[in-house]
């Protein structure tokens, strides 16, 4: 062959490598925040019935304190956690508490609540409540995050960069109200890289409660967020195993608590299947 005719393969090699090394460069592309969080909403839509084949143990722990850092009331709750057409149910299976009385702490370890109309029991309550209702197939409120296609329409994203956690690549996408008047969540999450699922969520509220409301209402809620930390369980189950948050909440005047809750689900547990998960630890 001359030597002449050498760079002339060698330039058609390279025309005809040209389009496979574009497509290879495409797959390893970092996808935008929509996308990713496309996927996401997807995935969540998709594994909700997968997630609602599944038994489980909820405990939950709410503490409220003065002011002054003395606690007023705690709860702790343990829930068996059953799936429903509609969402599921919790069955109570054991509750213990203490509250403050007339200068004693008392304990109280079954139902009825002692005193549960006074503000930290009805305080307790409402939060037990909202932060756990039984028409999410995954034993947390549906209006926590925005995970699910309906409540992404409400937020705007950005890929913040890329990390590693418990050995898988993750992406970190940050939130927040897409409209600048909405009081919708701020945060970020991290985003499984391989499943799109969410490996951690943090929020806080997108800015303070307006100067007018405060000083005339005497509403607050310096501190309000909270983290969600979630598990691979199975093949494209996901779930939340942990929730923790702590804030202030300042209300009518009347009203000045430190709020603690934190709850845990674990002994995940596949309805008619004989298959049980006993620990938090990630399936690889």
């Amino acid at each position: 062959m001359q030597r002449g005719m050498r760079p002339v393969f060698r330039l058609a090699w390279i025309l005809m490598l040209a389009p496979w090394a574009a497509l290879v460069a495409c797959d390893q592309a970092v996808p935008t925040a929509s996308e990713i969080m496309a996927r996401v909403a997807a995935n969540q839509d998709r594994t909700e019935k997968l997630r609602s084949e599944y038994v489980y143990q909820q405990h939950i722990r709410i503490v409220t304190r003065r002011t002054n850092g003395k606690l007023a009331r705690e709860e702790t709750t343990d829930y068996q956690v059953i799936p429903t057409p509609e969402g599921t149910k919790k069955d109570l299976q054991r509750i213990d508490g203490r509250y403050w009385h007339k200068g004693n702490y008392l304990e109280f370890h079954s139902e009825p609540r002692p005193e549960p109309d006074s503000l930290d029991g009805d305080l307790i309550q409402d939060f037990r409540n909202d932060f756990s209702n039984d028409q999410s197939k995954d034993g947390l409120g549906h209006n926590l995050f925005p995970l699910t296609s309906e409540e992404q329409k409400r937020y705007r994203f950005e890929l913040a960069g890329e990390e590693s956690l418990r050995g898988r690549k993750a992406y970190r996408v940050k939130f927040g109200p897409r409209e600048k008047n909405d009081w919708n969540w701020a945060g970020d999450a991290l985003i499984d890289a391989d499943e799109f699922e969410p490996v951690s969520v943090f929020t806080r509220l997108p800015r303070r409660i307006p100067f007018v409301v405060r000083t005339l209402l005497g509403t607050d809620l310096p501190g309000l967020g909270f983290n969600v930390e979630y598990r691979r369980f199975d093949e494209g189950v996901w779930f939340p195993v942990s929730f923790g948050t702590e804030f202030r909440l300042r209300a009518v005047f009347f009203i000045n608590r430190n709020i603690t809750i934190s709850l845990e689900n674990a002994a995940f547990e596949r309805a008619h299947v004989e298959s049980k998960i006993l620990s938090h630890e990630p399936v690889q």
